[in-house]
């Protein structure tokens, strides 16, 4: 006779709140397998969550969520709360902030008078970033309940240290010790002010001894911990006094867990398998990536690492993200110049401008939706002051898995926009050697290209002396009837649909813009001159390359001629996780719906009557 599925009975977290306590050790065990399972076929993030099992549950058990909020600060670790939350079939799918939103919650609570709790749970990392410590500075100088479990991975707890700090996180948590804290408090009070300051004292020594506690002390938190966060019997009774503690005030809980808990191929893995695609469940062994050609990233470390070997002033900068970036490459050629400055974006950004200053070459190798966190710094204190900073920007465009809060879809608009900046996008990785190149030839004004994730094509790679003219495009292939202009990695796409129209007799140009700015001028009036149709195309959203082309083209008074200009970018919306190929189809900028676009701009009868030459 089979066992009965627990996990199967859980579809929210009511009926979490049904079973017994006894019965949670395996509900945990089912839902670390189910973790395993899903992401073994499906590929994601694995470590976070495994490490997390026990703490979900114990959160979901204690609390009346979704009455009681709870926030997660990255998706990383959201994977078992999303599976016991009604979203089992749907997790087959910026850090730092969950404290400033959940104090945000806290203080409406208040306001409306609301007995619900506020729960935020962060970690993976995240505590490495300003948010994190500017949402804590604040939270610790109101009256508003909210309660923090940092989940702390980076460390692992023996069995005897273990244990002796979940009884005394219990023994902190508990109403006989906040009781006896408050006597003292009151009895103390009586006393003169030296004798008060040394009791004071004396209490919070004794506390950090067996805590430690002191930053968050300081911070304005209760701390409570460090707690084995896979001791179920200890997590519950402690979050169970923390929940009742009628205490106005931040209350931070200290959880330390392992990455990759229950699975022995992520615990001995160095990456914690933090994130991993396909594996197999047995032996952990991953899939092999199909693509026998270098990925972008590698494509730009190796080249940067070439050009670091002849100029000692290049200086590799990342934020959190060394092998994402491939500055761990350049890390381990020249450990003496790469800066992982952690989740820290803003202050790599105004880092790079301080070294610029001193006659360096800083790269700062960051995705490009992270580099959105530091926009203020890039606007103020590298572009204002015309520092040739460099910004090599990963995962643009969509990012597939990683969903939208890792699309890189913003950066050409929040750029392009700025005075001084040299904006290019590669098409292939030969063009992301060149625009690295042009980048470290570039010492007047910042400079910043971006690339997608993922592998190139497998072409052959120019040497690093080739650099680019600032500014200039290129023609890939010739036509007279329509002419499509791209920007960016949707190049063979473009092809694609040329070769398409072509066959049915539509004569098509496709153009490798480049550069967004400065835009290459003469080419694009070129195109239009000799061109029934123009279509731009990027990676982008709305206000980027083809907003700028647009600009530029009504200036010098193209739209006067009668030309059909059309634009095709990322839609308006944000576009779910999912393979990079759909979703480029849904956001219709693959082969077939370029096609389309060219055929119906052909079709349109809106034009603009010609009334003079062009000059």
């Amino acid at each position: 006779m089979s066992k009965v599925s627990l996990l199967d009975q859980v579809n929210y977290p009511s009926d979490i709140r049904k079973l017994k306590k006894i019965e949670l050790k395996q509900l945990a065990k089912e839902l670390r397998e189910e973790l395993i399972d899903v992401v073994s076929t499906t590929g994601g993030h694995l470590g976070a969550g495994l490490g997390v099992i026990e703490l979900t549950i114990a959160l979901h058990y204690v609390f009346d969520t979704p009455k009681d909020k709870l926030v997660w600060d990255v998706g990383h670790q959201a994977y078992p709360h999303k599976i016991i939350t009604g979203r089992r079939d749907r997790i087959r799918a910026h850090s730092s902030t969950s404290i400033s939103s959940s104090l945000g919650m806290a203080v409406a609570k208040s306001l409306s008078n609301n007995s619900n709790h506020v729960i935020a749970v962060i970690g993976d990392g995240a505590m490495s970033a300003g948010m994190a410590y500017e949402a804590m500075n604040n939270a610790g100088a109101m009256k508003s309940k909210l309660i923090v479990i940092l989940n702390d991975n980076d460390m692992s707890i023996d069995r005897p240290v273990g244990a002796m700090s979940s009884y005394l996180a219990r023994l902190l948590s508990g109403k006989t010790y906040f009781s006896l804290r408050e006597t003292i408090k009151s009895i103390t009070s009586a006393f003169s002010k030296s004798f008060k300051d040394k009791t004071g004292k004396a209490e919070v020594f004794i506390r950090d001894i067996v805590s430690g506690g002191t930053l968050f002390n300081e911070l304005g938190f209760y701390y409570v911990g460090p707690l084995d966060g896979h001791n179920l019997d200890s997590l519950i009774p402690v979050i169970n006094n923390v929940k009742n503690l009628q205490y106005d005030g931040p209350i931070l809980i200290h959880v330390v867990t392992k990455k990759g808990k229950g699975y022995k191929p992520a615990e001995d893995s160095g990456d914690k398998y933090h994130g991993v695609s396909k594996f197999n469940i047995v032996t952990g062994e991953q899939s092999k990536s199909k693509y026998t050609t270098l990925s972008y990233t590698k494509v730009f470390a190796n080249t940067l690492v070439k050009h670091a070997e002849n100029d000692t002033k290049i200086i590799g900068i990342t934020g959190a993200m060394p092998s994402g970036t491939g500055m761990d490459i350049f890390g381990k050629k020249f450990p003496d110049r790469m800066f992982d400055v952690g989740i820290a974006e803003q202050h790599a950004v105004t880092f790079a401008a301080g070294l610029a200053t001193e006659g360096y070459k800083p790269f700062v190798a960051i995705y490009s939706t992270f580099l959105q966190r530091a926009y203020d710094q890039v606007v103020h204190d590298v572009a204002i002051q015309n520092l040739p900073v460099r910004f090599a920007m990963d995962r643009a465009g969509l990012v597939g898995a990683d969903g939208p809060t890792h699309a890189g879809a913003f950066d050409i608009t929040y750029l392009s926009t700025l005075p001084n900046f040299v904006v290019m996008a590669a098409s292939d990785e030969a063009e992301l050697v060149r625009m690295t190149n042009t980048s470290v030839s570039i010492n007047d004004r910042p400079s910043a290209f971006r690339y997608p994730r993922g592998n190139g094509l497998g072409i052959e790679l120019p040497g690093i002396n080739e650099i680019l003219e600032v500014g200039k495009g290129r023609i890939v292939k010739e036509g007279n009837k329509i002419a499509i202009l791209n920007f960016g990695a949707r190049l063979q796409e473009c092809l694609k649909a040329a070769h398409k129209l072509d066959i049915k007799g539509i004569s098509t140009t496709v153009a490798d813009a480049r550069f967004a700015k400065p835009l290459d001028q003469k080419l694009i009036i070129d195109l239009c001159i000799h061109h029934e149709v123009l279509i731009t195309i990027e990676e982008g959203s709305i206000g980027g390359f083809g907003s700028h082309v647009f600009q530029m083209l009504s200036e010098k008074g193209i739209f006067d001629k009668g030309l059909k200009i059309r634009s095709m970018i990322l839609p308006d919306q944000f576009i779910d996780q999912d393979t990079p190929e759909n979703m480029y189809k849904i956001a219709g900028l693959d082969a077939q719906s370029i096609e389309q676009k060219a055929l119906d701009a052909l079709k349109s009868n809106i034009v603009i009557p010609k009334t003079k030459q062009f000059n």
